[in-house]
C-alpha cells in the first residue's frame, strides 16, 4: 500500500525503536526499506511514464532493425541495432511474429525502455505507393474513402478494400496525391508483433514517407525539369528513388556491389529518361557514403550531396520524429 511509505516516519516520531518495530509487526508493515523503495518506484513509474513519456524511434527492415531514444525533443545516439535471422521478415511481412516480438521486447527491457512510447517505420518492402491525380475540383472530406469508392486502376497486388491507405498532398498542378498503402493484414501482423513485445506502439508509418519528410526543403530548391536521384545504401543493397519537382517518379532496388550498382543505376536512369524526356538536369543525393562514390560521381558527371540527418541515425528516423513534432 502506498500509505505505508508515509506511515513509518509518523509512527517513528511517537515510538521508540523497539516499540516502533512491535508496532510495525502488529499492523503488518515490512521493515525492509529497500523493498519499500522499490515498491514505491514500481507504483510511481506508470504515473511518471504517462506524464513524461520516453519516445523510441524504430526503423524496421527485413534483415534488421535500429532505433534511438528521443529525450526533450532531441535524439540520443542510436542505441538499438540488431540483425534479423533470414526469413524472420520477408518483403516487409513479419513471418516469425513471436520471436520478433521477443527480440524487440528484450532490446527495450535491456535499455530500460519497456514503458516507452514506440513509433516505428514499416520496412520499405511492406508499402506500395502511387501518384494519383484527383479528377475533381475539390477534395472530399474523406479522401481515403473516396479513393476506395472510385477504385482507380493502380495495379496493386491487393484490392484497395483490403488495404490500409494514407494520402499525402504533392506540389504542382493538377492536384496530385501520393497514395501509400499496405495490406491491412500485414499492418495487423506488425501490431501483433509489438503487442507480443509488450510495448506501447503509438504509430506505424511508411518508411518512404518518413524518408522524404526531412528532404522537403532540399527538394523544393530544384527546377521543375530537374531529376533528383536519391541513393540509400545498405549492407546488402541500395535503394534508388527518382523525383521530379518533388514528386516520386521511379523506384528501384540496386545491388550493393559497386560495379553492379553503377551498371544498374545507369540502366535505370536510361530507362526513365526514355519515358520522360522533359528531365534535363540532374542532382545526386545520398543518405550515406557510397562504396567507390568518386567513381560513381565521375560516371554520372555529378557530385553527390550527403543528406543531413540532424543527429538521427537515418532520414527515416528523423522523419518519424518530425511526424511526432508536427502533431
Amino acid at each position: 500500500m502506498v500509505w505505508q511509505a508515509w506511515a513509518k516516519p509518523w509512527a517513528r516520531g511517537f515510538l521508540g525503536a523497539e516499540d516502533f518495530g512491535t508496532f510495525c509487526r502488529i499492523v503488518g508493515f515490512d521493515l525492509n526499506l529497500s523493498d519499500l523503495t522499490e515498491d514505491l518506484r514500481q507504483r510511481i513509474r506508470p504515473v511518471w511514464s504517462s506524464l513524461f513519456p520516453r519516445q523510441v524511434l524504430l526503423e524496421l527492415h527485413d534483415d534488421g532493425l535500429r532505433g534511438q531514444v528521443m529525450r526533450g525533443g532531441r535524439p540520443l545516439p542510436v542505441s538499438i541495432e540488431a540483425p534479423l535471422p533470414a526469413l524472420t521478415c520477408s518483403r516487409g511481412r513479419p513471418l516469425e511474429k513471436e520471436p520478433l516480438g521477443d527480440l524487440i521486447g528484450d532490446l527495450l527491457v535491456r535499455d530500460g525502455l519497456l514503458d516507452a512510447v514506440v513509433m516505428a517505420a514499416l520496412p520499405p518492402g511492406a508499402v506500395d505507393w502511387r501518384v494519383i491525380v484527383w479528377p475533381f475540383r475539390d477534395w472530399p472530406e474523406d479522401a481515403v474513402e473516396a479513393v476506395r469508392q472510385i477504385d482507380p486502376p493502380l495495379h496493386l497486388p491487393y484490392p484497395l478494400q483490403e488495404a490500409t491507405i494514407d494520402l499525402h498532398p504533392l506540389p504542382g498542378e493538377p492536384a496530385q496525391m501520393l497514395l501509400v498503402s499496405a495490406p491491412t493484414q500485414l499492418v495487423d501482423d506488425w501490431i501483433d508483433v509489438f503487442t507480443m513485445a509488450g510495448v506501447h506502439l503509438d504509430r506505424l508509418a511508411p518508411a518512404q514517407i518518413c524518408q522524404l519528410a526531412p528532404l522537403r526543403d532540399l527538394l523544393s530548391q530544384g527546377e521543375e525539369d530537374e531529376l533528383v536521384l536519391l541513393l540509400d545504401p545498405r549492407p546488402d543493397d541500395c535503394r534508388l528513388l527518382m523525383l521530379r519537382a518533388g514528386v516520386p517518379v521511379f523506384e528501384h532496388l540496386l545491388p550493393a556491389e559497386p560495379d553492379r550498382l553503377l551498371t544498374e543505376l545507369i540502366r535505370a536512369l536510361a530507362f526513365y529518361r526514355r519515358q520522360d524526356q522533359r528531365a534535363r538536369s540532374m542532382r545526386l543525393l545520398v543518405t550515406a557514403q557510397l562504396p567507390e562514390q568518386e567513381r560513381i560521381e565521375a560516371a554520372l558527371g555529378l557530385p553527390a550531396l550527403l543528406c543531413p540527418s540532424g543527429g538521427y541515425g537515418s532520414l527515416v528516423l528523423q522523419g518519424l520524429a518530425m511526424q511526432e513534432q508536427s502533431r
